[in-house]
Order: C-alpha cells, then sequence, then structure tokens
C-alpha cells in the first residue's frame, strides 16, 4: 500500500457507508467463500492461504478499524462458523488463524467482546481441546497495545471453556496451561498504571474462572491423580492470592481485591489446605514436596510465591471482613493451636517474613501483619522457647528480623515504625538466650544504618542488663556457680563494642555520620566496666591486657577526635555548626564516663 493510500477499512469510515456495506466486509466475505471453496475441493495447497487471508483482513491497525466496523467483522466470521454447511477442515483451519486477531478486535468497545468469546468458544467446542490448548496458549504471549487486559480476558476465557472438555491427561495440559497464564499475568500487571487497575480485577477474575475449570477436572478424577490436581490447584490459587495482593496497594481497588481473595481462598479449602496449614506454611511445603517428586523444577517455579500467597490469606481473613466471616471459627482455632505450641508458633512467626520483605504488598498489609506478629509472640514464648534445647530456627529468624527492620526505616508513618520496632524487641526476646546474642550480633554486622545500628545496640544493652541480674541470682543462691569465668556472651558484645569504636576499615568512627551507634556503643561498654568491677564472676570480663587496649586503642583515640572536632564547629559558630556540637555532648559525657572507669581498673 502506498505511503498516502488510505485503508480499506478506513474508506469505509471516511465515505460514510454502514459497515454492512463496506468494502472490508466484502472483502471478508469473499475471503470466508474462497476458503470453504478451497477445502470442499480438495485444494489443500491453496487453504492455508485462504486462512490466511481472513486473518489478514481481522488484523486492521488500530487506527484504521472502527468499533462498529470491528463488531461486524467478528458477526461475519460468527455467522460463517455456525452455518450448518460449514467444513471442519475450514473451522480447524481458521481455528489456528483466528484466535489473535478476533481477541484484538474484541477488546475493542460495543458487543465486540461478547462476540469475540462466542467465536473462541465455538473453536473450543469444536476443534481438538489440545490443540485449542496450544494455540491460545501462544495467543497470550502476543503483546498488544490497545485494551491489552481485555484481549487476555477473553483468551482466558477461551483457556477455561477449553480445559472443561479435555478428556484425559488433564494433568498434563494443566501444566501446559497454567506457567503461561501464569507469566503473562505478572508480566501485563507490572505495565498497567494506577488509572487502569480496575481492569486487572477483570483479569483476576478470568483467571478465576480458570482455577473454576481446573476444579470441575478434580471433581471426575479418583485417589493420587485427583490428590495431585488439586495441589497444582492450591499452588495456583496462592500464586493469585499473591498477585492480587500486589495490586492493593492501590487504594481504590483494595476492598475489590479483598473480595478476589475470598474466591481464591474458597479453592484452598477444596484442595484440603487448613488455616493451620496456611499460619505456619506447612501446607505449603508439603504440597511442594510432594510435586517436586513428580514434576520438573521448571513447571514448579511458576509458583515462586505461594509462601507469601499462604501468608498472604492469613493476613486478608484478619483485615477484611468477608475472608473473616467465611474463615469463621477455624481461622481463631488454628491462632489459638499457633499460640499454644511453641514449634508452630515459631513457623507462623517466620512465614511473616514473605511479607513483610516485599515491596510488592501495600503498608496496610503489612500494617495487618504486624498485628497478627505481636498477638503470636509474648513472654511465654520465650519462656516455652528456652525449654527447647534443640532450636532449628537461627536462619529464618535472621531473615524475619531483616524483614522487620525494612518496615521499622521504610514505613510511612511513625506509628508503624513504633510497632515495628515493638515486633521487633518481642521477637528478639523471643529467640532463646543461648543464640539471642548471635542473632543481635548478625544484625549489627548487617546493619547499613547508623540510626538502626544504634537501635540493636541498646537492645544489647538490655540484653547484657538483663543476662547480668539472671547471674548474679543464680550466684547469690548458689555460690558454687561463681567460678571465676566470663559469661559466654562477654566476647561476643565486645566485639560489637570495637565494631563501632574501632571500625575494621581502620582510625575512629566518623562521628559527624555515625554519632548515635557510637553513643550507643559507648553507653554499653559503660555497661560493661559497670558490671566488671562488681566482683569475681565479672571480674574475669575484661582482663588486664584488654583494659589496655580498650583504654590505648579505643577510648583514647576517639578523645582526641572528639576534641578536634569540637575546636573546628566553635570556630565556625553556625547554625549547623552548633547541631553538630549538641549531638556530640552526649557522645563526650559518656566517653569521659568510660575513661574514668578504666583508669579506676588500671
Amino acid at each position: 500500500m502506498a505511503r498516502d493510500e488510505p485503508s480499506a477499512a478506513a474508506v469505509d469510515v471516511a465515505d460514510g457507508d454502514s459497515p454492512s456495506s463496506s468494502p472490508t466486509l466484502t472483502r471478508l466475505r469473499e475471503a470466508l467463500a474462497a476458503l470453504s471453496e478451497a477445502f470442499e475441493s480438495g485444494d489443500t495447497a491453496s487453504s492455508d492461504a485462504a486462512a490466511a487471508a481472513v486473518a489478514e483482513i481481522l488484523s486492521p491497525s488500530d487506527a484504521d478499524a472502527s468499533a462498529a466496523l470491528s463488531e461486524q467483522m467478528l458477526r461475519e466470521v460468527h455467522a460463517f462458523l455456525s452455518r450448518p454447511s460449514s467444513n471442519q477442515m475450514a473451522i480447524d483451519a481458521l481455528s489456528l488463524e483466528l484466535p489473535k486477531p478476533v481477541a484484538k478486535l474484541g477488546a475493542r468497545m460495543g458487543n465486540c467482546r461478547d462476540i469475540a468469546r462466542a467465536i473462541i468458544e465455538f473453536f473450543a467446542s469444536n476443534c481438538s481441546p489440545r490443540d485449542m490448548l496450544c494455540i491460545l496458549c501462544e495467543a497470550l504471549d502476543t503483546p498488544v497495545a490497545f485494551n491489552g487486559s481485555a484481549y487476555l480476558v477473553i483468551l482466558l476465557d477461551g483457556l477455561a471453556s477449553t480445559l472443561t472438555l479435555i478428556q484425559r491427561r488433564h494433568i498434563e495440559q494443566v501444566k501446559v496451561v497454567l506457567p503461561a497464564i501464569l507469566r503473562v499475568m505478572h508480566a501485563n500487571l507490572s505495565e498497567y498504571d494506577g488509572e487502569h487497575r480496575m481492569s486487572t480485577v477483570d483479569l483476576f477474575s478470568a483467571a478465576l474462572r480458570i482455577g473454576n475449570a481446573i476444579q470441575e477436572m478434580c471433581k471426575t478424577m479418583v485417589n493420587h491423580r485427583k490428590e495431585e490436581l488439586c495441589s497444582i490447584l492450591g499452588l495456583y490459587a496462592l500464586q493469585n492470592i499473591a498477585l492480587v495482593s500486589s495490586e492493593s496497594k492501590h487504594q481504590n481497588i483494595l476492598s475489590t481485591c479483598g473480595s478476589v481473595v475470598l474466591q481464591y481462598s474458597k479453592f484452598l479449602m477444596f484442595c484440603g489446605f487448613t488455616y493451620l496449614g496456611l499460619l505456619t506454611g506447612n501446607d505449603v511445603t508439603s504440597t511442594t514436596t510432594k510435586l517436586s517428586k513428580e514434576e520438573d523444577d521448571n513447571f514448579l517455579d511458576c509458583f515462586s510465591s505461594a509462601m507469601d500467597g499462604a501468608s498472604l490469606v492469613v493476613v486478608w481473613t484478619s483485615m477484611h471482613d468477608d475472608m473473616s466471616k467465611y474463615a469463621g471459627a477455624e481461622f481463631e482455632s488454628a491462632l489459638k493451636e499457633v499460640q499454644d505450641n511453641c514449634i508452630r508458633k515459631w513457623e507462623a512467626i517466620n512465614m511473616f517474613r514473605y511479607v513483610l520483605s516485599s515491596v510488592n504488598y501495600s503498608w496496610a498489609i503489612k500494617s495487618h501483619s504486624l498485628d497478627l506478629l505481636l498477638t503470636l509472640v509474648d513472654d511465654k514464648c520465650s519462656e516455652e522457647t528456652n525449654d527447647h534445647v534443640d532450636f532449628p530456627y537461627s536462619t529464618q529468624i535472621f531473615a524475619t528480623l531483616k524483614a522487620i527492620e525494612r518496615v521499622m526505616i521504610a514505613a510511612p508513618d511513625t506509628l508503624m515504625r513504633k510497632k515495628a520496632f515493638s515486633a521487633l524487641k518481642r521477637v528478639i526476646s523471643a529467640v532463646p538466650s543461648t543464640q539471642r546474642f548471635d542473632i543481635l550480633q548478625a544484625l549489627i554486622e548487617n546493619s547499613m544504618f547508623p540510626s538502626l545500628t544504634a537501635i540493636l545496640l541498646d537492645l544489647v544493652k538490655n540484653e547484657v542488663s538483663r543476662e547480668s541480674r539472671r547471674a548474679d541470682q543464680v550466684n547469690g543462691s548458689d555460690r558454687s556457680q561463681d567460678a571465676g569465668e566470663s559469661p559466654p556472651w562477654a566476647s561476643q558484645v565486645l566485639e560489637l563494642v570495637e565494631l563501632i569504636l574501632r571500625p575494621p576499615e581502620g582510625g575512629p568512627p566518623c562521628l559527624r555520620d555515625h554519632s548515635e551507634e557510637v553513643l550507643s556503643a559507648l553507653n554499653l561498654l559503660r555497661l560493661i566496666l559497670i558490671i566488671d568491677s562488681r566482683g569475681s564472676r565479672s571480674a574475669k570480663m575484661l582482663r588486664d591486657e584488654k583494659i589496655r587496649a580498650v583504654y590505648s586503642e579505643w577510648l583514647i583515640p576517639l578523645r582526641l577526635i572528639i576534641t578536634g572536632i569540637q575546636s573546628e564547629l566553635e570556630k565556625g559558630g553556625g547554625e549547623d555548626e552548633n547541631q553538630m556540637l549538641c549531638l556530640l555532648n552526649p557522645v563526650q559525657f559518656v566517653l569521659h564516663r568510660c575513661i574514668e572507669l578504666v583508669e579506676e581498673k588500671k
């Protein structure tokens, strides 16, 4: 076509012709007739070209095709397919070519969508279901610039209809379909902006109909095969719940997202998942372990957010009225069972790391996650945990605490940051005393923010004080316990103080950027020096050579740095200089007290 020559569809609109008498429709009728004639005459060589010609006519540019013309073209195709005299081979040929252009036209306004659905439904009912699954999955991967969500919804509805017609090898067909669906949903959701978020609800509703189709498959199966397909359906539901929840950041569809999550959660109950298993994550673990013995890793990769989904079901149940009503007493019973069992409680606590560490979920969801976490962790949890010598959760606890730290740092309001801090303190205090300092040391060594490091050092100071009081009580009741040995945590605490006051990169700390953590480290050192001066049990905490190193390598260099900075700041006399002096005053005060305590021991 020449550059300035208008397309046939554009001429239709420009000439003011009615769509029913347009040249484009005439060409379409002629192409359909040629296709039918080719198959009736046995001319298979020209049949493929005839089918491709129909598809080309149905694929005008977005600027060329009006909604009215799109509707008329789709009606023409549907009428051709519905004729009793239509050749089955012609129908099969069109099923290979038309799903993409039909779905694109169906994405337009008017009645286009319903007619497009009817055409693809016709293909699903009259062609090989296995072939249609492959054709529709391929169409899913085609990028569409105009109204892409409507395009995908039409294809997903076609897939749902096709799945219900599968007569054999159900699981194998589902394995083909689900990765394609989840892949394209994830890709398209990341492209939608805030103004088009309601269209994502339509997309999730269409994906829900895929779940309905798989559920109907499950009802026709028995024994091991049914159990396997139910497991796949459960993971599919959890993955979609994670995707739905990622859209809840947009306040205008938050309530709608909750309603969609409710529908997906019904699949979980059908598949045998329980709120107890979702709270602890055990249902997801057992399901993926079971499937991993029979499925390849590539298939299970499409359910990478299943653990997120399990935790999110619990959170949505606590924050959404309809979800809460649906769960009824089972949810409260599961919470109580978790609270009464130490091992299950820790499993549930560590499940929250999936939601709290992700940037995909709204602050509302994270806030309710913290509420549930605070409900699970209490003083009783700490006592129960200490009774368990074998405590295999250190790695997961570290990840959970790092997730809580993210909320403390990034939460948009003060109340939520305080709530996160409360959760952090409670979880740390619930860790067995034999591992608590290990956890705190790991958190401090991996901290990227001076203010957070200062908070963690203050928690270490609190733990030191608590452990010291406990040791004093033991020694007070049994003098034989005083063996003159330093407590097991002493070396770790001193390493943390040295990490701040004598950084690994060399030299004293940079006070302009790290005054908070330096002050916390000095307060911790002051407490150690005070405890060290009490009696024979603590006297071993700081031996003479360590005292000399603390004095000459930690404290004196820091005093020289502070003195030099103060001299420079006093010369400036500006507002910034005065503010820095105010920050240095408490550091200098605690530093001098530490020096006094060390000199008393020398």
